[in-house]
């Protein structure tokens, strides 16, 4: 638990960035979360982001297809307004069904390793159960969720020029483009060589980087940081919200239905004070009035709120995920490292064995074990020793290779996490500032009506006499 005094959003900035090296032209500039560099800035950093232009994206308009059939599904207008090179139209749009924004995703995740990928509602079973997933509400949630990935993946200077997500806005034939995506992925074929039977053998989910790196360590602490302050606020609002309107009366807990009751009883005491029935009865209606205000800001103010930091929360999850695989590409490095130097002083000890310069005695356990196993099997002749050796040789310079492999990786993929935590960081501020600002407006909207209407029942509760 967070002490009271500790501000779990204290890395959020909720001015938007002035930066120079992020303008863009007055048109995209008003929306949220689009960035461009300027060509030859100097300002710009090794790990910065490279921006080519603006993406935005929207998701509406849902229908239902095939109505009548059991293959029934729902499609979205997916469009977009971009400047970016890769798009051959600067208003690209296509009806799209849920399974399509999976396959984005999924090849998304596969094709940039290194990148957070937001993550995808889901299914929601229950629905599906009851058959209400074709309901208004269940499509409009739906179609929220899925105007805020786009939205995610369009904030993303990499992600936004991926061919996949071009084709995604811009193909007419959508099914065939996945085919040869399928077919083709981009990038280098998956290896099956040596780096990864070894790795799969060596490691497992209880390793841990023996080297940590102390920029990796603040950016896990502040994930953590960020992820419990978000899941504190969610738990505290869910609170909140069952106990303003959780839509049972019987729990005790809904305060919607208490003012609804309140007003019942204010009324029927309206006929029984046959001199104030009139100003009762209007006190009643503000009554009334008042808890339908309170259950129109639930679901139009604190579900969506409620809606968008889950998602956040996910969406961190994806980030956290990736800090984890730049773990395990180290961690590849240091475990391929300890095998060649594993396979190397056995290579050094059969040399000085055959050379007669050393015993086997003075090299461990193991190795008397295994020239006592060697003498059993008739295998502890120098001959046999001089053919290990050159097997030997052979698998030393395979791990050099895949030492040099590894440690290049492991240090391509820092960088690219430094540069992906950047992104993700300015993508959560946006998305707070909007998530927060979004609250703000709709508890400002909800206690000026409030205000109204109490004000307006005031001079008629003024009015009423009463002897002394």
């Amino acid at each position: 638990m967070l002490g009271d005094d500790e501000d779990v959003f204290d890395s959020v900035t909720w001015d938007s960035p002035a930066d120079p090296i992020y303008q863009v032209n007055p048109t995209p500039s008003s929306g949220p979360g689009f960035r461009q560099s300027t060509a030859g800035s100097s300002e710009a950093g090794p790990h910065d982001p490279k921006w080519e232009g603006y993406l935005i994206t929207s998701v509406r308009d849902p229908v239902k297809e095939l109505a009548e059939t059991k293959d029934a599904y729902v499609s979205y207008l997916v469009s977009a307004k971009t400047n970016l090179p890769i798009f051959s139209t600067p208003n690209p749009s296509s009806r799209r069904r849920f399974q399509d924004f999976v396959f984005l995703r999924d090849h998304l995740v596969k094709d940039f390793p290194a990148c957070v990928v937001p993550v995808l509602p889901g299914k929601h079973r229950l629905e599906y159960i009851t058959g209400d997933r074709f309901s208004p509400e269940f499509m409009e949630r739906r179609r929220l969720d899925l105007h805020r990935f786009l939205q995610r993946i369009s904030r993303h200077p990499t992600l936004q020029r991926s061919t996949l997500v071009r084709a995604f806005f811009e193909s007419t034939e959508w099914h065939v483009h996945m085919h040869q995506h399928v077919a083709h992925p981009p990038g280098p074929e998956p290896s099956s060589g040596l780096v990864d039977n070894i790795t799969d053998t060596l490691l497992n989910a209880f390793s841990r980087v023996r080297k940590p790196d102390e920029r990796f360590l603040d950016m896990r602490e502040a994930v953590d940081k960020f992820e419990e302050g978000l899941t504190l606020s969610e738990r505290l609002w869910t609170r909140s919200r069952n106990r303003t309107s959780d839509g049972d009366p019987e729990s005790g807990e809904d305060l919607t239905a208490d003012y609804h009751d309140l007003a019942v009883a204010v009324q029927g005491l309206g006929f029984l004070e046959s001199g104030i029935t009139d100003p009762l009865n209007h006190f009643s209606n503000t009554l009334l009035e008042f808890s339908a205000l309170l259950r129109h800001t639930t679901q139009t103010t604190t579900d969506p709120f409620l809606t968008h930091l889950h998602s956040l929360l996910t969406y961190s999850h994806a980030n956290r995920a990736v800090l984890k695989l730049r773990d395990q590409k180290q961690l590849d490095f240091e475990e391929l490292s300890d095998y060649l130097s594993g396979v190397t002083a056995e290579r050094d000890r059969l040399a000085a064995v055959i050379s007669g310069h050393a015993g086997s005695s003075g090299l461990g356990l193991g190795a008397y074990l295994r020239d006592r196993v060697d003498a059993i099997r008739g295998a502890d002749d120098d001959r046999s020793r001089v053919e290990k050796m050159r097997k030997l040789d052979v698998k030393i310079k395979e791990l050099q290779d895949a030492v040099t492999t590894a440690h290049e990786t492991s240090d391509a993929f820092s960088d690219e996490t430094l540069r992906e935590q950047t992104i993700f960081q300015h993508a959560k501020e946006t998305e707070m500032k909007e998530m927060l600002g979004n609250l703000a407006d709709g508890q400002i909207e909800f206690y000026k009506a409030a205000m109204e209407e109490w004000e307006r029942i005031i001079p008629l509760i003024q009015r009423i006499r009463v002897d002394v």
